[in-house]
């Protein structure tokens, strides 16, 4: 996460209640997370702090920026955007076709830990796998 974001400490407090990941094409964790999932977040750079679990997910398709508009406006808030900030945001997706909701629950601050994101491409926002063991870093 964009670390000037502030995101994962809004996570941490319950200002941010939702995930949301926006796209062009179907990127992971598209239809691979579903509610009972564990999540891990780390801000960009760091090591992993917080994990969390899913409540809920909710897809969207075929978007156009009438829907984008709507969406910022029902869910902006649980997700930690200001009611200012909006029309940012706005300016952001409106050319996105796919958004996902990914609704937190139960956020903790946990020991810290590296991971290793060899096979997956130095870039990967949102990693999707069975164990976290599999990238986490022994230290």
């Amino acid at each position: 996460m964009r670390k000037s974001w502030d995101l994962t400490q809004k996570i941490l407090t319950g200002q941010k209640k939702i995930e949301s990941r926006w796209y062009k094409v179907k990127y992971a964790p598209w239809n691979r997370i579903k509610s009972g999932d564990v999540v891990y977040f780390k801000d960009s750079g760091e090591p992993v702090t917080i994990k969390t679990e899913v409540d809920k997910v909710i897809q969207f398709s075929d978007l156009n920026p009438e829907k984008v508009r709507e969406i910022l406006y029902q869910y902006g808030q649980a997700d930690g955007l200001g009611i200012d900030t909006i029309p940012e945001f706005f300016e952001m997706f409106k050319d996105k076709k796919y958004c996902m909701l990914i609704f937190l629950k139960n956020p903790q601050k946990i020991i810290p830990f590296e991971i290793d994101k060899s096979g997956f491409g130095a870039m990967s926002a949102w990693i999707s796998i069975d164990d976290i063991n599999r990238i986490k870093v022994n230290s």
